[in-house]
C-alpha cells in the first residue's frame, strides 16, 4: 500500500507516512487504495475481543508492518491501562441509539484509543527507515490530545513530546492533567490564543526548513501526534469495526445492515475514520457530524462553503470542539475531488489567504451522499445531559451530549430509523462542573471548584469518580511555560535547551 499526499507530493509507505507525520508539501497522507473486508471478515470479528479486532483491521491498513510487530504493539497499547476488558464498550442508551464509549483509557478521552498505540507505530517506523535521531513529537491540543500524547510517549526511549494548548481554553481537569505530567521527555506550553492559533503554529514549525535544520543539528527529527498523522487516524478506524461487531454479537443488526454514526468533532479526524471504515467495506449508513456553537463544519456540510472570514470563535463547555480550522477535512476534500492534489492546494491556499473556499457541484453531491450535520448551543448541551440522565439514566459529558442532541434532531428531521451509534468521546468527570450543573442545576455547583463538583456528581448519580480525576488536585505542577502564538518555535528551542 502506498500513501499519497493531499497536495501531490511523492507517495510513501505507511511507515514513512507515520514517521513524517506531515508530507513535505504540507499535505496530509491518505491511502492510495483501501483494504477490502468481506462480510465474513466482519462477522468473524463478532467473536473477537478488541485487541483481536485491532489486529484484523490494522494488518490490512498497515501492510509494511509484520503481523507479529502489530500484535506486540496492540498488546502493549490495550493490554493494560483501560478500566474495562472491552476497551471500547458499546452501551445501549434508551431505545434510539447505542453509545460507543471511547474514554476508558488512562486519560479518560477517546484520544487514548490512538495515542496508546502511536508510540509503538512511530518507534517501529523509525527502525524500519534507519532513523537514529530522537523523534521530536509536536502536538497542538484543544484539551484531550495533549495529555493522551504525553501519556503515550512518557519516557519512551528515543522520543520527546512537546504539547501546545490554548491558555484558558481547556477545562481545569484537562489543564491539570497536562501540566502535572512527569517524565524526562515531556514539555507543555500554553499559547496566548485559541486552538486554531496553536494548530496553525505547529503547522508553521513543520513547514520551516530552518527549524528542521536546527532540529537535525541537535540530533532530532520532527513528527506529529495530532490527527494529521496517519498513525493517529488509522487506530480510530478499528473502533468503528468493533462497534459494528458488538452490534452483530448482540443481535442489534444483521450482517449487511447499515449503521449510522453521530460523531462530535471539531478537527474531523474521528468522523473521517468512520468514512475510512466504510471505504474498507463496513456497512456504514449516514455519518452525522455534530458541532457545538463553533459550527463551521455544519455550515460547510450544508452549503459547500467553508467560510471563517467573519466567524466568531466561541469558548464553550465542550472545549475540545472549539475549533474553526478543521485539519482533517482536507483528507475528505482530496477524496471528493478524485485525488486532485492541485485542487486541494488551491483550496487550502484560499483558506489561508482569503479565509474561504467553496467546493464544486460534484464534490458537494459526494459530500451530502455520505454526511449530514447539525449543531447545538450551550443550553441545548445542558438540556441533553439532563434529559439523558433523567429519562435514560445515562450520564454523558458535554461533547457526547452534542452528538446525542444532534442525533435526536437528525432522526426527527429525516425519519431515519437506521440503527445508530453516538460516539462518546470523554468521561463526564473531565467536565464535572458543567455536567453537575446540567443534572442538578447551577445551585448544586455554586461555591464548588471542579473537583468538588466531581465528588458531588458521584454522590448524586451513584457513578464512580475516576481515580485519575480525584488525585489531580494533589499533584505538583511541573510545566508553566507560556508563549505568544508567533513565538512557538522559539519556545520549543528554549524548552529543550
Amino acid at each position: 500500500m502506498q500513501m499519497l499526499s493531499t497536495r501531490g507530493a511523492a507517495p510513501v509507505s505507511p511507515s514513512m507516512a507515520i514517521l513524517r507525520g506531515l508530507a513535505p508539501d504540507g499535505g496530509l497522507y491518505v491511502p492510495a487504495q483501501y483494504p477490502s473486508f468481506a462480510d465474513a471478515d466482519i462477522e468473524a470479528m463478532a467473536g473477537m475481543n478488541y485487541r483481536e479486532r485491532a489486529l484484523a483491521v490494522l494488518t490490512r491498513f498497515l501492510p509494511d508492518f509484520s503481523r507479529e510487530e502489530l500484535a506486540a504493539a496492540i498488546d502493549g497499547a490495550y493490554g493494560t491501562g483501560f478500566d474495562c476488558e472491552a476497551v471500547a464498550p458499546l452501551v445501549r442508551v434508551g431505545s434510539r441509539a447505542h453509545a460507543l464509549e471511547l474514554w476508558h483509557g488512562p486519560t479518560l478521552a477517546f484520544k487514548d484509543m490512538a495515542l496508546q498505540l502511536l508510540p509503538y507505530l512511530l518507534t517501529l517506523s523509525g527502525k524500519k527507515h534507519g532513523e537514529t535521531r530522537e523523534v521530536f513529537i509536536l502536538v497542538a491540543t484543544s484539551g484531550d490530545t495533549g495529555k493522551a500524547a504525553l501519556e503515550g510517549f512518557l519516557d519512551v526511549p528515543g522520543t520527546r513530546c512537546c504539547v501546545f494548548y490554548p491558555e484558558g481554553g481547556v477545562s481545569r481537569a484537562q489543564y491539570l492533567q497536562m501540566v502535572t505530567t512527569g517524565g524526562s521527555n515531556t514539555h507543555v506550553i500554553a499559547v496566548r490564543g485559541n486552538f486554531d492559533d496553536a494548530q496553525t503554529g505547529v503547522k508553521r514549525i513543520f513547514a520551516d526548513p530552518a527549524f528542521a535544520k536546527e532540529m537535525d543539528r541537535q540530533g532530532r527529527v520532527l513528527s506529529s501526534a495530532n490527527s494529521i498523522n496517519f498513525g493517529r487516524l488509522v487506530p480510530q478506524v478499528v473502533y468503528y469495526f468493533s462497534a459494528y461487531a458488538d452490534m452483530l454479537a448482540s443481535g442489534a443488526v444483521r450482517m449487511g445492515d447499515p449503521v449510522n454514526f453521530c460523531v462530535p468533532t471539531g478537527n474531523f479526524g474521528d468522523i473521517l475514520a468512520a468514512d475510512y471504515a466504510r471505504k474498507a467495506g463496513l456497512p456504514v449508513g449516514k455519518l452525522i457530524c455534530a458541532s457545538n456553537e463553533n459550527n463551521v463544519l455544519t455550515d460547510f456540510i450544508r452549503t459547500g462553503t467553508y467560510d471563517i472570514r467573519t466567524r466568531a470563535f466561541h469558548r464553550t463547555i465542550s472545549p475540545s470542539m472549539d475549533i474553526l480550522i478543521s485539519s482533517n477535512l482536507e483528507r475528505l476534500l482530496f477524496d471528493l475531488s478524485g485525488c486532485d492534489g492541485a485542487k486541494i492546494r488551491d483550496m487550502m491556499g484560499k483558506l489561508a489567504g482569503e479565509r474561504v473556499y467553496t467546493i464544486d457541484g460534484a464534490m458537494m453531491a459526494g459530500l451530502t451522499a455520505r454526511y449530514d450535520a447539525g449543531y447545538v448551543d450551550e443550553a441545548g448541551i445542558r438540556a441533553e445531559i439532563a434529559r439523558t440522565w433523567s429519562k435514560e439514566h445515562y450520564l454523558m459529558d458535554t461533547h457526547t451530549a452534542v452528538a446525542s442532541a444532534v442525533l435526536r434532531e437528525y432522526q426527527a428531521r429525516t425519519g431515519d430509523s437506521t440503527p445508530s451509534v453516538i460516539v462518546s468521546t470523554a468521561s463526564p468527570y473531565k467536565f464535572g462542573a458543567a455536567v453537575l450543573e446540567a443534572v442538578a442545576g447551577k445551585a448544586a455547583a455554586q461555591g464548588l471548584d471542579d473537583f468538588a463538583c466531581c465528588r458531588a456528581l458521584s454522590q448524586l448519580t451513584g457513578t464512580r469518580e475516576p481515580d485519575q480525576i480525584a488525585k489531580l488536585p494533589q499533584m505538583p505542577i511541573r510545566h508553566s511555560a507560556v508563549c505568544d502564538r508567533d513565538a512557538m518555535a522559539q519556545a520549543v528551542l528554549e524548552a529543550v535547551r
